[in-house]
């Protein structure tokens, strides 16, 4: 069986956080799952701690002074997941908008053929539950911007479920990612496709979330429609390795 890595990056999800946990590795297929905590001030961290010795060599948690962003924070475990051996690394949020059930479906895109597989919400019409409209709208209008701009056929670019396979992120030069917030989404993407790498999407159902705060911001959106313009104009070059 394929190892695989879960990581879920938090900043004040207290009332999720727990849930989230056992709903993961309540599942089958084996799966890790690695925190990375931007310091929350309400007690995110604390709650994971309560629950290490539980899951003990399956739940694991970095900690970081404060909010470093989404992008630092992705990048800081797939590092983490690289110098462990995983096989699959997994993005997915804290806040239950992403089924733990549709877990299963990415990785077996991967297992089917696919280097990376994203749980799209734009592949098959829009599948967006409890989301106000214009939200949906800024959102599904970001992923057709990046079609055109970029030239690549991702119906949902700025998704966040995403099941990366190893050779991928080995391939990839973390260290010349460049964006921080949801356009570090895109940019991830984008630069796995360029390289050569077959992505496949993998229609899901986005469910907003009950509980906690949105950390979604009109910067995010801004920094995202200035990076993509930037990126159309950088080649993208695999690591280079000794």
């Amino acid at each position: 069986m394929k190892s695989k890595l879960v990581i879920i990056p938090t900043y004040n999800e207290i009332e999720n956080i727990t849930r989230i946990i056992r709903a993961v590795l309540g599942l089958d297929g084996g799966y890790h799952i690695l925190i990375i905590d931007d310091g929350s001030p309400d007690g995110t961290a604390i709650a994971v701690k309560k629950l290490l010795t539980e899951f003990k060599d399956r739940l694991f948690l970095i900690e970081r002074s404060g909010k470093l962003g989404l992008g630092t924070a992705y990048l800081t475990g797939f590092r983490w997941a690289l110098e462990r051996g995983y096989d699959y690394i997994l993005e997915m949020d804290a806040d239950f908008s992403h089924d733990p059930f549709d877990l299963a479906r990415l990785c077996s895109a991967c297992e089917e053929g696919a280097d990376l597989s994203v749980g799209s919400r734009y592949c098959d019409g829009v599948s967006v539950v409890n989301w106000p409209i214009g939200r949906i709208l800024m959102s599904y209008c970001a992923s057709i911007y990046v079609r055109k701009t970029l030239g690549v056929k991702i119906f949902d670019s700025t998704a966040g479920f995403v099941c990366y396979t190893r050779k991928v992120l080995e391939t990839l030069d973390l260290d010349a990612i460049q964006m921080k917030g949801y356009g570090f989404q895109i940019e991830m993407k984008y630069s796995s496709v360029k390289l050569g790498f077959r992505l496949v999407e993998v229609p899901v159902i986005f469910v907003n979330r009950k509980e906690g705060t949105s950390k979604m911001s009109g910067g995010i959106f801004g920094e995202a429609f200035w990076g993509v313009l930037r990126l159309r104009f950088r080649k993208i070059k695999a690591k280079k390795t000794a």
